[in-house]
């Protein structure tokens, strides 16, 4: 089981994560949506596509931009479709 922490809670636990450029992308079932709120930013990866971000709400406290997602990746990246990676904060446990 690998899970994301952060604050003392799991913001997201799975059997399965893809493994991207030394990131986790946990499935879309696997994060608890409560503390997750969507940001207004976005990125590009030149083989992966447009990123989403969102921001990390735990407890009052936030980190932005904490997590992000591709929701219509680029065919090669397509085995991370709304898959969520997090930012180094966030604690990666296996």
């Amino acid at each position: 089981m690998t899970q994301a922490i952060w604050n003392g809670v799991v913001l997201a636990q799975s059997d399965h994560t893809e493994l991207v450029e030394g990131n986790h992308y946990f499935p879309p079932d696997a994060i608890n949506r409560q503390y997750f709120r969507d940001s207004d930013r976005h990125t590009t990866c030149p083989w992966k596509g447009v990123a989403s971000y969102y921001n990390v709400v735990v407890d009052g406290q936030e980190v932005r931009n904490a997590a992000w997602y591709y929701p219509t990746p680029k065919p090669a990246a397509e085995n991370i479709r709304n898959h969520v990676a997090f930012y180094g904060m966030i604690q990666i446990v296996k």
